[in-house]
């Protein structure tokens, strides 16, 4: 079993909603558990709306969308180059606690340079940039879990 079979395994995992995976063949064993305290939700806006009396008969034409601060947001960083999590595994911004991080806001960077760990199955995997720019908003807060393509970075190119 490769690497990539591995982290299809691990996303798999993830999204089925099961807790713990085992696997054994006579060349290996793998584990894999998905702790339930590790999810979280992020915040939903709600917008309320009145209730309505009667629906017309005729068709309606469609209403006109509404803008929601999420389509706001987008729109922000629409200019932006995110860099996302090439693995599931926990988020950490420096190499040791005793060390400054490898990245902060305002800070130019080049492709190649190193931005993030991201620990997976107690491996400690040094994230890489695969573009050049300047560092505008960290998205993920130090030593937490991180999804599969989650958004942890938003660059501005150069």
């Amino acid at each position: 079993m490769d690497i990539k079979e591995v982290q299809n395994l691990i996303k798999f995992v993830a999204k089925s909603g099961v807790s713990e995976v085992k696997i054994e063949n006579k060349d290996f064993k793998l584990t894999i558990k998905n702790k339930a305290e590790y999810v979280t939700a992020a915040p939903v806006a709600v917008q309320a709306t009145q209730p309505v009396a009667a629906i017309p008969a005729a068709p309606a034409a469609a209403p006109a969308p509404v803008e929601t601060q999420q389509n706001t947001q987008e729109a922000d960083n629409s200019n932006y180059i995110t860099i996302k999590a090439p693995i599931i595994g926990t988020f950490y911004r420096r190499p040791s606690p005793d060390k400054a991080p490898y990245v902060e806001v305002g800070d130019t960077i080049k492709e190649g340079d190193v931005v993030c760990i991201i620990e997976a199955m107690k491996l400690f995997n040094e994230i890489e940039s695969e573009v050049s720019g300047k560092i505008v908003k960290i998205l993920v807060d130090d030593a937490t879990p991180v999804e599969f393509d989650q958004p942890l970075f938003l660059v501005e190119p150069l």
